[in-house]
């Protein structure tokens, strides 16, 4: 049974409705629509918002009804959003069943923990089962994303947060070991080191089956990115067999079983811009326990404008992570890094696609920065594994990238998934000129990624902006300073709009310190 869709008691003696496709685009928030006078309706003293359990030939979801006061929907027709029409794998006039939700057992878990009271392991699992079967609304599990921010989830709620997220999914396992994985905790724009860092990993000889999310706050998550070249929504059984074929995968977790609550709790996390410690934390654990993972470099950018802004929070994090991995068996990494300012030029799918392509391919002119971090996470992640002495991993990870073996085998593992493409380019580009000289002397990573968002990414891959400075770099009236990319010109307009008021960069007229 996929992710998502449980089992629920409902009374074949029910009033029959049929179904009807809508075409409403709800992401994997599950919705239906219903005439305020269905009988069904009436009988059941259903109002708008209410939890109804909809069933259709033996499958059932959980689903949020809304109520429907004029003629475009008939009495006796079920109007579904797209999730819950294909969860329910439905067809037009299939016979609808649709009665009360049954009761939410862990919804007293839920309030217990708005109100302050630490949760133990069997609460939580609860809950995130709940959550992974689709029980759950957007309020609830926003509900739940709240109760937990800033520090209301300890170290041990943690963990089993971790856990339970495993447990509702899949897990794989390999014969061999180590288990290699590379993740970023992210708020830098740019810094798309994860497929370099997994193509050399996986030519160095090491088993790397890399799930990646899509983008939460940002203008690109690496499977928007990796979707501009390849094709990502894979499913386990061909996930494992482009691992065996070539020894590592770049794949979207949102496609395969693994961790299934994370997706959801990550939808609704993206509106708030809520990203908490321990659901951070739970998020990237949980992924790589659940592909398998046993050794783990994580790359932590710190910097004003970065998601972790201080050094001070940054070790709080590591700690953090480092303490609920090695509880339960997995051995964690976590390297801090410069987070001041985005790593190579694009920001956007496309954009970031055609720097990691630069780098892999050793094109003349390609971002020197993404190029030394990357190589710094390759470098870590082989001495991590046993692949390389230590001190000596940068050396082997840039021999490797040097002589083009990562680029072939970043090659053969994107046509394992389905073919290797060109990124797309969009259609229109706006370059934004320096007014005056000077140097620059700071870049607001925030306003960056809401300008690229503004222009179209990461809905449009090849929207985005192009970077053409770095801090510390000296301008002249005129010279270009970023170019954005759009495929629309009302998004092109949203962006210089919001540009006008918010500038990304700022220019000194004084001398560089």
């Amino acid at each position: 049974m996929s992710a998502g869709v449980s089992p629920v008691d409902l009374s074949d003696d029910a009033d029959v409705l049929v179904a009807r496709e809508l075409g409403i685009d709800t992401h994997q928030e599950y919705v239906i629509y219903m005439h305020r006078d269905c009988p069904v309706c009436r009988a059941e003293g259903f109002t708008a918002q209410a939890r109804v359990a909809v069933r259709i030939a033996g499958r059932s979801v959980v689903a949020t009804l809304n109520v429907v006061q004029t003629d475009w929907l008939a009495v006796h027709e079920v109007g579904f959003s797209t999730s819950a029409w294909n969860a329910l794998r439905a067809s037009t006039g299939s016979r609808v069943f649709v009665s009360h939700a049954p009761p939410l057992e862990s919804a007293s878990a839920l309030r217990s923990k708005i109100f302050g009271h630490r949760l133990d392991a069997a609460q939580i699992g609860a809950i995130v089962a709940d959550i992974a079967a689709g029980n759950y609304s957007d309020a609830h599990i926003a509900a739940f994303l709240s109760a937990g921010a800033g520090g209301r989830m300890d170290l041990q709620e943690t963990v089993d947060m971790t856990a339970a997220m495993v447990a509702v999914g899949d897990r794989l396992s390999w014969q061999r070991t180590p288990i290699a994985d590379k993740h970023s905790v992210g708020g830098l724009p740019g810094n798309r080191t994860t497929p370099i860092v997994v193509a050399i990993a996986a030519a160095a000889g090491l088993t790397v089956p890399k799930t990646s999310s899509r983008a939460i706050t940002s203008p690109a998550g690496t499977a928007d990115v990796m979707e501009t070249m390849t094709r990502v929504a894979l499913d386990l059984p061909a996930m494992r067999r482009v691992v065996e074929s070539e020894g590592a995968c770049l794949v979207w977790g949102g496609a395969v079983s693994l961790s299934p609550a994370d997706d959801l709790l990550i939808r609704v996390a993206r509106p708030l811009d809520l990203d908490g410690d321990a659901q951070l934390v739970a998020s990237v654990l949980s992924k790589k326990l659940a592909a398998g993972a046993t050794h783990v470099v994580i790359d932590m950018p710190v910097g004003p404008t970065a998601k972790v802004r201080s050094e001070s929070d940054a070790n709080r994090l590591r700690e953090l992570l480092e303490q609920v991995a090695s509880a339960l068996g997995l051995h964690v990494g976590v390297l801090l890094s410069d987070g001041a300012q985005p790593v190579g030029r694009g920001i956007g799918p496309a954009l970031e696609a055609r720097d990691v392509l630069a780098v892999l391919r050793g094109e003349p002119g390609a971002p020197v920065d993404l190029r030394a971090r990357a190589l710094a996470l390759a470098g870590s992640l082989l001495e991590f594994c046993g692949r390389s002495r230590a001190g000596e991993g940068h050396d082997d990870a840039a021999k490797i990238l040097d002589a083009g073996l990562a680029w072939n085998k970043f090659q053969a593992i994107c046509e394992a998934q389905g073919g290797l493409r060109e990124p797309a380019r969009a259609a229109l580009r706006h370059a934004v000129l320096a007014e005056h000289d000077g140097f620059v002397s700071a870049i607001d990573n925030r306003r960056l990624a809401r300008l690229a968002k503004l222009a179209g990414a990461p809905a449009v891959a090849a929207a985005g902006l192009e970077l053409h400075v770095r801090l510390g770099d000296s301008v002249n009236p005129g010279m270009p300073l970023f170019t954005l990319h759009a495929q629309a010109p009302g998004e092109l307009a949203y962006a210089l709009s919001y540009l006008a008021s918010h500038p990304v960069l700022s220019i000194s007229r004084e001398e560089k310190p």
